[in-house]
């Protein structure tokens, strides 16, 4: 808890211990639990209740966002009927007594989806949250018009980063611009979109299910970043080898994406799916791209001497998704 000044002071403070019904002089022990790229997490046993809690650390947003951890609670109090997101209890981004948002939440049980055998499981997961109704943008949630163009301005922003960085390759750079020129010409070439809306994880990582054996319900943590949008684009992420080969090596054949969008749409019987496989076949390049252009950003803000987060698993995984034959992948085959 050490490496973020004054947190051990703020979870002391009168208004978060009275928020989570934690006796004043109770002893709290928080250990490290996980960290990505915004965010620290630490989990504790309630001293009073034995319950094992979650106090996530936010230190910044790839949204933009002047209240991020905020955005991230409400988005966890949509979902809570869905019985498969843990339960937001507390939160506090203003920033006061700590230079960093932080919620808690519940611990949740269970480890990684593995792409080869759980796949029932998170289409069982998924179906459920994308079931849950939602007031459209009212509810808090941001809502792109045009996804796919929001997606490749999102991903046009982040390569900034690597184009005016003295760091960047230049055969990497035009392998990029080629790929996102491809792509702006494939989401230009698409009719607008209509069918089910609801709130959207978007980053569906395989670290971020969390897995449970038969009978017991599995669970989808991180909700850094959700959207009021289209199934699809859950999907799409989710399906992507710029996702299944983060945390793993795996990158999924044709038809294993068809037979969990089969399974996907069976237990999704709540809403109608008869486009999913239309819209999949353009929001799967599209979160290729944006898996890259985050990579090719990421890549340099690893390097600068401050940054407070830095996993050396995560950055060899950057510098995998920029390797000329990782790019040539994906031009292939979803760009030829």
């Amino acid at each position: 808890m050490d490496r973020i000044p004054g947190l051990r002071d703020y979870i002391r403070l009168p208004r978060f211990r009275q928020a989570l019904d934690i006796p004043a002089g109770a002893a709290l022990a928080p250990r490290l639990l996980a960290q990505g790229e915004y965010n620290i997490n630490y989990v504790f046993a309630h001293p009073a209740t034995g319950q094992k809690l979650v106090l996530r650390v936010n230190t910044g947003s790839q949204m933009h966002l002047a209240d991020q951890i905020g955005y991230e609670y409400n988005a966890l109090r949509l979902l809570e009927r869905s019985g498969r997101t843990p339960r937001a209890l507390y939160v506090d981004g203003s920033r006061e007594d700590l230079p960093y948002g932080v919620m808690v939440m519940e611990f949740l049980p269970g480890r990684a989806l593995d792409y080869r055998r759980d796949m029932d499981a998170a289409a069982a997961c998924l179906a459920d949250i994308h079931s849950v109704p939602v007031e459209g943008p009212s509810s808090g949630l941001l809502a792109p018009q045009d996804p796919l163009d929001a997606i490749l301005d999102e991903c046009e922003q982040m390569v900034q980063t690597y184009y005016r960085s003295p760091l960047a390759d230049a055969a990497v750079r035009g392998r990029i611009e080629r790929l996102l020129a491809a792509g702006h010409a494939k989401a230009a070439a698409a009719r607008a979109m209509g069918g089910h809306r609801c709130c959207i994880n978007t980053e569906l990582n395989s670290g971020n299910f969390l897995i449970n054996g038969p009978g017991q319900p599995s669970y989808l943590v991180d909700w850094e970043k959700p959207l009021y949008g289209d199934p699809a684009q859950d999907l799409g992420h989710f399906l992507a080898p710029t996702t299944t080969f983060w945390k793993t090596d795996v990158i999924l054949s044709p038809e294993e994406m068809d037979a969990f969008t089969a399974r996907y749409r069976q237990a999704a019987g709540r809403f109608d799916t008869d486009s999913l496989a239309e819209k999949l076949a353009l929001f799967i390049p599209i979160t290729c791209l944006r898996g890259v252009t985050w990579c090719a950003m990421a890549w340099v803000q690893y390097q600068q001497p401050d940054r407070l987060i830095r996993n050396e698993d995560t950055f060899r995984k950057m510098e995998a998704y920029l390797d000329e034959s990782f790019l040539e992948m994906i031009e292939r085959r979803y760009f030829p």
